[in-house]
């Protein structure tokens, strides 16, 4: 059987956007002039990482993803997405105007964010969750719970002192 299009046909690019959250993430795909090819609902694990790839690059070739939370929630995709060379976006939070007007949800929210990415509005650059710089945010963050263990042993020494 023959293809109706030809084989040196332009590959149809897409750009996707996710909203993040602690157990699932919402992903949706648009085309080029922005109308929403699919929205979809995958669980936040990496099975579920790697279904929302596949299932987003079979509307055609992806070229950048729009991702809210990069760092907290959306982390390990973005980690993912990085491996597999496409171009993360950082999105931040959607605009409040059009949350007002249409509405609060996870796929208004993941197609905001894959419109930004596509029209790299109100984006920023993820940032690298390894080496050096990740090592001493961790020690910044062992070195701060410390500190309030600290306080809050002496107020706990203070109180029973008090009552004593």
């Amino acid at each position: 059987m023959t293809s109706i299009t030809p084989d040196n046909a332009p590959v149809n690019e897409v750009a996707g956007g996710v909203d993040t959250h602690q157990d699932t993430h919402t992903a949706a795909v648009i085309d080029q002039v922005g109308r929403v090819l699919g929205t979809e609902q995958f669980p936040a694990n990496p099975a579920g990482y790697t279904a929302l790839l596949t299932w987003m690059r079979a509307f055609g070739q992806l070229a950048r993803v729009g991702v809210e939370g990069t760092g907290a929630y959306g982390a390990g995709l973005t980690r993912l997405l990085q491996a597999e060379h496409i171009d993360v976006i950082e999105i931040d939070r959607p605009d409040r105007k059009t949350r007002r007007f249409q509405g609060k949800s996870d796929p208004i929210d993941a197609i905001q964010a894959a419109k930004a990415a596509l029209a790299d509005d109100r984006t920023g650059t993820p940032k690298q969750r390894d080496g050096r710089i990740e090592a001493l945010r961790n020690l910044r963050i062992a070195r701060r719970s410390a500190i309030d263990q600290r306080a809050d042993t002496q107020r706990r020494l203070k109180a029973l002192i008090v009552t004593a």
